[in-house]
């Protein structure tokens, strides 16, 4: 049975598919290095999209500069938008740095530091994994 998809989710996908192929042919910003749109969020009203994105910086390129160089873009890439999507109303385009891969892999690094932690205690106290489960 296929899985049924409002309009908002169906516009927030072809913005993201759209987005991407217009960041990655048209613009030519040095200053935007490497960006990924990890997600699209559309209003109810589809006035406003809030553009989830992550930057690959290289060199003295930080995610604040480039998010920076990336919206003053936000007006052309609307208009280059409404050329490409029928809409009646074009969405207002709001850029947003996406966190969640940095602080996924910062989680990802405190489980492992705490388990190497727990690791080593149990070998400096002479025990063994198989011995926590007989406790």
């Amino acid at each position: 049975m296929s899985k049924e998809f409002s309009r908002t989710q169906r516009v927030s996908q072809q913005l993201q598919k759209e987005l991407a192929v217009m960041l990655q042919r048209e613009v030519r910003d040095s200053r935007i290095g490497m960006v990924t749109i990890s997600d699209v969020e559309v209003s109810r009203d589809l006035a406003y999209a809030k553009v989830f994105v992550t930057f690959f910086c290289v060199g003295d390129q930080t995610p604040e500069s480039s998010l920076a160089a990336l919206k003053e873009h936000e007006p052309s890439l609307r208009m280059m938008l409404g050329k490409r999507i029928r809409l009646r109303l074009t969405p207002e385009i709001r850029f947003t740095y996406d966190n969640t891969l940095v602080e996924g892999m910062r989680m990802s690094n405190l489980v492992t530091d705490v388990v190497n932690t727990d690791k080593r205690k149990m070998a400096e106290s002479g025990r063994t994994e198989s011995d926590e489960g007989e406790e």
